[in-house]
């Protein structure tokens, strides 16, 4: 039975990675895009999007109180894991029986990209407890921008960073050098890699275009 990290995978390979010719945030070109809101906001994938970072998270053993992001990547990621994390706590979904003692709540937090002017006039929104461990977590990482920024705001706020969890990982344009420069000495994992889901896309198109895989599969579901 696959796991839900390899469902994910498999997700984000069939809804949300794209040939063709791209123009990128960060003012590049590519042959390929990966929409990962298609997934992260899909029902299933928000499923598998909480499961797979807060184990990750959980493994990590800092224990955070917190999890967040810049606004609008990490914003799906953010619900997920806190959604997770509140029903494991009350044991609606633990995989393992006696596990609901192990397991933490993990609020959320949101960066906005500048400043309120009106209201509370805050950036960050949500979860708000200075000197709080937090995770900042991200859907793409190109050239880590988006990502440095989230960690610069965390730190101004008064949260202390002690992990950084991204989806995809572009393994292009320095991202990870500049997101280990902004915070050195503190983790950064990328879920899966560009290559890892392009790799995974190709082999379901090859096996949607073998018309042999595709009798067996009509033969197989009669």
């Amino acid at each position: 039975m696959p796991t839900p990290r390899e469902l994910l995978l498999q997700m984000l390979a069939e809804q949300s990675f794209h040939l063709g010719e791209f123009k990128l945030s960060s003012g590049g070109s590519s042959d390929y895009y990966i929409d990962c809101r298609a997934t992260t906001l899909s029902g299933e994938g928000a499923r598998l999007v909480g499961r797979v970072f807060y184990e990750e998270i959980y493994n990590s053993g800092t224990q955070p109180e917190a999890v967040g992001g810049l606004t609008l990547g990490a914003d799906p990621i953010v619900t997920a894991v806190a959604m997770l994390s509140a029903q494991r706590i009350q044991g609606r979904a633990t995989e393992r029986p006696g596990a609901i003692g192990e397991y933490f709540k993990l609020d959320g937090f949101l960066v906005r990209k500048a400043d309120k002017t009106h209201g509370m006039q805050q950036r960050i929104e949500g979860f708000r407890k200075k000197g709080a461990k937090v995770f900042i977590v991200d859907d793409v990482c190109t050239t880590g921008a988006s990502t440095v920024e989230a960690i610069a705001a965390a730190r101004e706020f008064g949260f202390e960073v002690v992990g950084v969890l991204c989806l995809v990982e572009r393994e292009e344009a320095g991202g990870r050098a500049s997101i280990e420069k902004a915070a050195p000495g503190v983790p950064f994992v990328s879920l899966f890699t560009a290559d890892e889901i392009r790799e995974e896309h190709l082999r379901m198109r090859k096996h949607e275009d073998d018309p042999l895989l595709s009798l067996k599969r009509e033969v197989g579901s009669e």
